[in-house]
């Protein structure tokens, strides 16, 4: 990848909005953003006249800001915060920051006002970001070589910030890992994209080893995971713990786009969703019914859609302009 390229993705978008609201990262025109230093204190909660106003936390060509989970007219709001990806949850606000256009990259919390809080710095380019249900977990990934899940010889770093204790898990790969059955460790191990369950201990994530794509399930305590079934990435556990929504490749092969689906836990049997466009994200869940993610359009612009999570409906725009979203708790 050029530099130039390197600094033209580099302007990317992240969302702060305290309460409990809905995060994600747009690039939606200026024209249809409202500046604001400080976004208002709005409540997640349906109101008398049954209407949900629930709200995006969004990234308006890189500047964070937020706007209706439900309404995609709606007007847009920013602040004066920039970063390459973000998430919230619980009022933790973990955002990607740019910091060399090359290389450069520091993972920041901040508070209700934007301000950094805590801080790691990072090497890679910025790709993943996702906080626990209770805020408590942060967890990244950048790619260190390459920038695409879709080719072949990318390298991601995959790690975990505790924020009650300031811990910090640097790679994913210190761990110890189970492959099919069997102790295993490769030079070509690969991590991405995290999702942790309600106990703050266990997580689910993908590692990528052999030329295939594994659902691993993680334990931070005792730096292990172990893989479950393969050809799932970027999963996202739904807020009763049963199932994941993730990305899996169409006919095993990334080069031919993914497939958003559904799978439960208990039994890993799967439920194609009814998006069939080719979604490269790690999904949301707005709630137990419902999964959001980010696509991609041909001009490069991305929107986010939502579909119902038990295969049956058609997709429904969100949020234009946008990306990278995340719901508060």
């Amino acid at each position: 990848m050029t530099v130039r390229t390197r600094i033209l993705i580099a302007l990317a978008a992240a969302a702060l909005l305290a309460g409990a609201t809905v995060f994600y990262v747009s690039r939606t025109t200026a024209s249809s953003a409202q500046p604001s230093a400080q976004p208002p204190r709005m409540a997640a909660v349906v109101p008398p006249d049954g209407v949900d106003r629930r709200t995006l936390q969004v990234l308006t060509n890189g500047v964070l800001g937020w706007a209706s989970a439900t309404d995609p007219q709606s007007p847009r709001g920013l602040t004066t915060v920039r970063c390459d990806r973000a998430y919230t949850s619980a009022r933790t606000v973990a955002c990607l920051r740019p910091v060399d256009a090359l290389v450069g990259t520091k993972l920041s919390l901040l508070d209700a006002e934007g301000n950094e809080t805590k801080s790691v710095p990072l090497t890679g380019f910025p790709n993943r970001l996702k906080v626990s249900t209770s805020g408590r977990m942060v967890s990244w990934t950048v790619f260190l070589d390459g920038h695409s899940y879709a080719t072949t010889g990318f390298s991601t770093q995959t790690g975990i910030l505790d924020t009650k204790t300031d811990a910090v898990v640097h790679s994913l790969e210190e761990f110890s890992a189970t492959v099919e059955g069997k102790p295993h460790q490769a030079v070509d191990f690969n991590y991405w994209g995290v999702t942790f369950t309600s106990d703050d201990n266990r997580f689910y994530a993908t590692l990528g080893t052999g030329g295939k794509r594994y659902l691993v399930e993680g334990d931070l305590t005792a730096r292990t995971v172990r893989t479950l079934t393969t050809n799932v990435e970027c999963p996202s556990l739904s807020p009763d713990g049963t199932r994941i929504a993730y990305k899996s490749a169409v006919d095993g092969d990334p080069k031919k786009g993914w497939r958003l689906s559904v799978m439960d836990l208990s039994t890993l049997r799967s439920t194609p969703l009814g998006e069939t466009r080719s979604v490269d994200d790690q999904s949301i869940w707005l709630d137990d019914a419902t999964v959001a993610y980010a696509l991609q359009r041909d001009d490069g612009v991305n929107d986010v859609w939502s579909v119902l999570a038990n295969g049956s409906g058609q997709p429904k725009l969100v949020a234009e302009g946008a990306n990278s979203p995340s719901l508060t708790h």
